[in-house]
């Protein structure tokens, strides 16, 4: 058995850790290499998940901890405003 991140039955602890991964790469991955349009959804998309997930972990995390993941969500956001020039 696998241990919890953080306890509860949501959705996402059925999820596993590795299939969250590969999708969270293709998406970053596919955003980058698509410009335009496309690429900055696809990057918004991301960031939109990260944003949710920060949301809902906040309480939880340490205070170093919620510098590094807002500074990781303000880096997508930037790359996917660059994404539309």
């Amino acid at each position: 058995m696998r241990a919890q991140l953080i306890a509860g039955d949501g959705p996402l602890a059925r999820v596993r850790p590795i299939a969250v991964f590969v999708v969270v790469i293709a998406l970053f991955l596919t955003g980058v290499l698509v410009s335009g349009l496309i690429g900055a959804v696809l990057l918004g998309l991301l960031a939109a998940g990260v944003g949710v997930l920060l949301a809902t972990t906040w309480s939880v995390l340490r205070p170093n901890e919620r510098l590094l993941r807002v500074l990781v969500l303000g880096i997508l956001i930037a790359v996917a405003i660059i994404q539309l020039r």
